[in-house]
C-alpha cells in the first residue's frame, strides 16, 4: 500500500476556518525519479519551497489544521491543473490553447526547475503522468478539499492560507520596475480569490510584525488561489510568498542563523490569522 503523499496535522480541537497549507515544500525524491533527471540532488530542488512546512509547523497549537504535501515541485506540481499538460515533455499529449505556464517549462508535470534547467533527457510517458497524478496530485487535493468542507461545516466559512516561499532574485526584479522592495508578496487573483477585508488583515498581520509587503506583484496566486477561492461562497484563498533569503541560504538550501528567530515571527503572525475566524457554529448546525 501507497504512503499518503501529505502530512496532515490536526489541532486537538479545532478553533478556526483558517487551513494553512503547503504544496511546494515537498523533499521526498525517491532514486527512481533522481536517476531519471539530468540534474544533480541540489539543482533539482531549487524549485523546491524549502523549510516552509517548519516555519509553519506550530499552527496546529492555535487551532488550525497544516496541511503539507512530500511529493517535491519538480515531481508533481501541486499548484497546477491536472489537465496542465506539456506537450514538450509528455509523449502523445497535443498541443492545445496557449497556457504561459505550459509554454515555460511549468506545466503539473514541470519540464524544468528554476532558472529554466532541463529536468529531463527526453519526454516521459503518458501511463507514468497518470499514475502521478492519481498517486499524489489527486490525494492532496482531496484532503484539501476535506479540510474546506470541514470549516464551512463548523464555521460557514474556510480561509485557505497557501504557504509559499520565493526567490530574493524575483524581489530584485520587481524592485526594478518600480515596485516598493518586498519581503511578503500576497497574492489574491486581484481581489478575485478573496475578500479585501481578510487580505487586509493578513497583510496588517505581517506588517504588525515589521515585514514588508506588497499585493499580486509578481505572485497573484496559481491554480490553488484560482480554484479553491470563492469569495461568494464564503470560502477564500490567500497566496502567501516569503523571500527565501530571510530564513534560509539558497544556494546551499539549507537554513541560515536568522531560521529560529524568522519562525517565531511566523508564529506570531499565523496566530494572529487564525484569530481572525467566523464563530463555530452550533453542534446542531453541524
Amino acid at each position: 500500500m501507497l504512503k499518503r503523499p501529505y502530512q496532515l496535522k490536526m489541532p486537538d480541537d479545532r478553533t478556526t476556518s483558517v487551513i494553512f497549507a503547503s504544496p511546494h515544500s515537498g523533499r521526498s525524491y525517491s532514486w527512481a525519479f533522481l536517476r531519471k533527471s539530468v540534474l544533480d540532488e541540489m539543482a533539482i530542488r531549487s524549485s523546491e519551497d524549502a523549510f516552509v512546512d517548519l516555519l509553519y509547523a506550530d499552527v496546529p497549537s492555535f487551532g488550525a489544521p497544516l496541511l503539507v504535501a512530500k511529493t517535491p515541485r519538480a515531481f508533481v506540481d501541486l499548484n497546477r491543473n491536472a489537465d496542465e499538460l506539456d506537450p514538450a515533455l509528455i509523449d502523445g499529449v497535443r498541443k492545445t490553447a496557449h497556457n504561459p505556464r505550459v509554454t515555460s517549462g511549468l506545466g503539473v508535470i514541470p519540464r524544468v526547475v528554476s532558472n529554466g534547467r532541463l529536468i529531463y533527457r527526453g519526454k516521459i510517458s503518458r501511463i507514468d503522468v497518470e499514475t502521478r497524478l492519481a498517486t499524489h496530485w489527486r490525494p492532496y487535493h482531496t484532503a484539501l478539499e476535506q479540510l474546506i468542507e470541514q470549516s464551512h461545516q463548523m464555521f460557514g466559512e474556510a480561509i485557505l492560507i497557501d504557504c509559499h516561499s520565493m526567490p530574493h532574485e524575483a524581489i530584485n526584479s520587481i524592485t526594478r520596475v518600480g515596485i516598493p522592495k518586498a519581503e511578503v508578496v500576497l497574492g489574491d487573483r486581484f481581489g478575485a480569490a478573496a475578500n479585501s477585508d481578510i487580505v487586509d488583515r493578513i497583510e496588517a498581520a505581517f506588517v504588525g510584525a515589521g515585514l514588508k509587503v506588497v499585493r499580486n506583484t509578481p505572485f497573484a496566486g496559481a491554480y490553488i488561489a484560482q480554484h479553491y477561492g470563492r469569495p461568494s461562497r464564503n470560502q477564500h484563498a490567500i497566496q502567501i510568498e516569503i523571500d527565501r533569503s530571510l530564513y534560509m541560504n539558497e544556494q546551499m538550501i539549507r537554513p541560515n542563523g536568522n531560521f529560529q528567530s524568522f519562525q517565531r515571527l511566523i508564529n506570531t503572525i499565523a496566530k494572529e490569522i487564525t484569530q481572525m475566524s467566523a464563530t463555530k457554529l452550533p453542534l446542531a448546525a453541524e
